[in-house]
């Protein structure tokens, strides 16, 4: 049996990832500071992400280790919050390294997190995975966390690619979708400022399967872009999710209607705001084949998600 180590085991892309390779017969070992939220079928590994502990034990002789490990991005951009959204994405990813670093039988690829927002502002044209970096407190963790995986130095024959990761679609509660269908429900499902900002997006299947697929894949690593092909703008994507809701209507938002709701909200209007034009040239040119390419939420709730 094949083993998996899935470092920050209780969000809810770790529960649709475990859930994706324990069908696949996959032993998944989640590690985390509690074990509320993971997949029951995920056995728990205590830890607390500062030390090397216990935990470090499972990782060595294991076949795959992904780090999903970081403070939501879902928030004020206080100095405090900041400080916390770089520390756990840099320090996790070394603290792993080390890990890895002192196995007799390191895994053989290390899948670690980062993000699409790495690149930048983009409404003229789409970012492939060799694309323009930004600028901002946002690509600034972007680089550090890629940073800190790159240039661990880890054992010869460990595989490292860095996950450039879009926006999840799953059906769950808390999550963006459950959010936008929320608002569309409402008659809130506008466009947001101009609504020509490019939303790029990856449904969660397609997420199991491109992660799969990169595992499987031993020619291929470094930055890979995990998105969906057919990225559309804010005010597209809004107009789906009010036909998903079966409602005619959205009142939109202005930018500076966007910053007040998000001040509310207690998050960031760029969240919303920024162009995130990014394509998955990578995963294409290697024979990826998405089963989810467009965007169609109405569709997706009539299916049963996995």
């Amino acid at each position: 049996m094949k083993k998996l180590i899935i470092a920050g085991a209780n969000g809810f892309m770790a529960r649709y990832i475990t859930r994706h390779f324990l069908a696949l017969g996959w032993e998944v070992v989640g590690l985390a500071r509690r074990e509320e939220g993971m997949d029951k079928g995920c056995r728990y590994v205590h830890w607390d992400g500062e030390s090397l502990q216990a935990w470090a034990a499972e990782v060595d002789g294991a076949d795959a280790l992904i780090n999903l490990v970081g403070r939501s991005v879902n928030c004020r951009y206080t100095t405090k919050n900041k400080a916390e959204m770089m520390n756990s994405r840099v320090e996790s990813t070394k603290l792993l390294a080390e890990a890895v670093r002192q196995c007799a039988q390191p895994p053989e690829v290390w899948l670690n997190s980062s993000t699409a927002t790495i690149y930048r502002h983009a409404e003229d044209r789409p970012q492939g995975d060799e694309g323009e970096i930004g600028r901002g407190f946002s690509v600034e963790i972007a680089k550090a966390w890629e940073r800190a995986f790159f240039e661990a130095d880890t054992p010869a024959g460990v595989r490292k690619v860095a996950l450039r990761t879009a926006m999840v679609m799953a059906d769950e509660k808390g999550t963006v979708f459950d959010y936008l269908l929320s608002l569309a429900k409402c008659g809130l499902g506008g466009k947001v400022g101009s609504g020509q900002q490019m939303v790029s997006w990856i449904h969660a299947e397609d997420l199991c399967r491109s992660i799969e697929w990169l595992v499987n894949h031993p020619e291929i690593d470094g930055t890979v872009n995990l998105t969906a092909p057919d990225p559309l703008t804010n005010a597209e994507l809004m107009r789906h999710f009010r036909e998903a809701a079966g409602m005619p209507l959205g009142l939109p938002a202005t930018k500076w209607m966007a910053e007040v709701g998000a001040f509310v909200l207690n998050t960031e209007a760029e969240l919303v705001l920024k162009s995130r034009w990014v394509v998955p040239t990578r995963l294409q040119s290697h024979g990826f084949v998405f089963k989810h390419p467009e965007f169609n939420p109405a569709a997706w709730l009539q299916e049963l998600w996995s």
